[in-house]
């Protein structure tokens, strides 16, 4: 589901929405981490919630300064970010790891579009520019363990010796 998060409205709707995505992703990663067997991925994925649940104080501290009120939890993304990883749970550690893939998408989609808007504040920019940083982490290191799974499910070459 590709979001359609900072493309629209006022900042504070904006901000809004971002603390709702990020709400949805700390409901996607618990779904996640319960599912995953891979402790590496859990480890990984503990600490990438925590930078989730992070951006939710920080962006809703925002948003109140502007006189917004933030959402109190997930929306009904939810049930999409969640369905997406008890689907890919079905084919392991990897569909789990290929659902978060495509959540991270979404959250770098919303702060690239969110952190390029022009009305804001410095300090708000500096905000979101540093979520960006934490979601373009994120989905790096998912796509880098993806890759690390893909090689370990190849069948081992055989060298000829001619």
């Amino acid at each position: 589901m590709a979001t359609m998060v900072g493309t629209h409205g006022d900042i504070r709707s904006v901000l809004h929405d971002l603390v709702e995505l990020d709400l949805d992703a700390v409901e996607a990663y618990r779904t996640a981490i319960d599912k995953l067997e891979d402790t590496e991925s859990k480890s990984a994925l503990t600490g990438f919630m925590g930078d989730h649940e992070r951006h939710v104080t920080e962006v809703g501290e925002a948003l109140r300064k502007l006189g917004g009120e933030p959402p109190s939890g997930p929306d009904f993304k939810r049930v999409l970010t969640q369905g997406k990883v008890v689907l890919g749970g079905i084919a392991g550690d990897k569909g789990i790891l290929k659902a978060m893939k495509s959540n991270e998408d979404d959250t770098n989609a919303a702060y690239e579009r969110a952190s390029s808007r022009t009305d804001v504040t410095p300090d708000l920019q500096a905000l979101l520019r540093r979520n960006l940083d934490d979601e373009r982490r994120h989905r790096a290191w998912i796509e880098s363990r993806l890759s690390f799974i893909a090689q370990s499910d190849k069948p081992p070459t055989v060298e000829k010796h001619v």
